[in-house]
C-alpha cells in the first residue's frame, strides 16, 4: 500500500465529512423551521447534497477504484458548487451585522432573528465553497496520479484498488522486492544506485534462493532469460 497517498486521502475525506456534517446539521434546522412552506427548494437541496456526500465518502473509504472515485468526486463537486452559488445568490450581498434585532424571518412556528438566519446561511455558503475546492483539488490530484501510474507500467490503473495509487515520487503497487526503482525510498530505505534504474528479478523463492539484483548501466537495456532447470537466469546488457 502507498501509505502516503492513503493517509492524505483519508485526511481529506475526513475533512469533507466534517464540513458536510456541519452543513447537514444547519440544513436540518432550516428544514425544521421552514419546510414545507418557506425556502423549500434550497433547504431540500442542501439536505440532499450533504447527506449524499457523507454516504458516498463512507462507501469510498471502505473500497474504491480511481474511475469510481473520479466520477463521484466530479458529481459531488458540481453539487457543492451549485449550492455555494445558490446561497451566495440568496444572502451573498447582505451584511449580517447591519441587521437589527427587530428584523424577523417568518418560519412555520413563528419567527426567528433575521441576523441569526443570515449568519447561518453564510456558514453554509462558506462551507459549500470550501467543500467544492477540496473535492476539485483532490479530483485533479487523482487524475494526475492515475495517469502517472499508467505511464509507470500500470495500464489498468483506473480499474485497480485506489490504495495502490502512488504519491508523487513513489511507484504504484504494494511495497516489496519485485518493483522497479529509480532511487526512491522503498520500505523506508534508499535503494542502491540512486538515479540508476535497478531491477529485482525473483528467484525460486520456494527453494530458498534470494532475488537477483541487476543494476542497469546508463544507455543500456537489460535482457533476462530464465535459467535451465530452475537455475540462475541469464542476464545480458545490450546497447539501447
Amino acid at each position: 500500500m502507498t501509505i502516503l497517498f492513503a493517509n492524505r486521502r483519508t485526511t481529506g475525506f475526513v475533512t469533507v465529512l466534517i464540513l458536510s456534517a456541519v452543513v447537514l446539521g444547519i440544513s436540518a434546522y432550516f428544514g425544521h423551521e421552514f419546510l414545507p412552506n418557506h425556502a423549500a427548494d434550497i433547504t431540500i437541496f442542501s439536505l440532499v447534497v450533504s447527506s449524499l456526500t457523507i454516504l458516498v465518502l463512507i462507501v469510498l473509504l471502505v473500497w474504491s477504484q480511481p474511475r469510481i472515485e473520479a466520477f463521484w468526486l466530479f458529481v459531488l463537486a458540481v453539487l457543492w458548487l451549485a449550492m455555494g452559488a445558490w446561497y451566495d445568490d440568496l444572502q451573498g450581498h447582505t451584511d449580517c451585522s447591519a441587521l437589527t434585532d427587530a428584523l424577523r424571518t417568518t418560519t412555520n412556528t413563528g419567527t426567528i432573528s433575521s441576523r441569526a438566519y443570515c449568519y447561518e446561511t453564510k456558514v453554509v455558503e462558506a462551507f459549500s465553497w470550501m467543500t467544492f475546492i477540496l473535492l476539485a483539488v483532490y479530483l485533479i490530484i487523482l487524475i494526475a496520479l492515475t495517469g502517472r501510474s499508467q505511464v509507470l507500467g500500470r495500464p489498468y490503473a483506473w480499474q485497480e484498488p485506489i490504495i495502490e495509487l502512488p504519491w508523487f515520487g513513489e511507484y504504484p503497487g504494494y511495497p516489496g522486492p519485485y518493483q522497479y526503482s529509480d532511487g526512491y525510498a522503498q520500505n523506508g530505505q534508499m535503494m542502491p544506485g540512486y538515479g540508476q534504474p535497478t531491477y529485482v528479478y525473483p528467484g525460486m523463492m520456494g527453494g530458498g534462493q534470494m532475488p537477483y539484483v541487476i543494476r542497469q548501466n546508463p544507455g543500456e537495456s537489460i535482457v533476462i532469460q530464465p535459467g535451465m532447470n530452475g537455475g540462475a537466469p541469464f542476464v545480458q546488457q545490450v546497447q539501447a
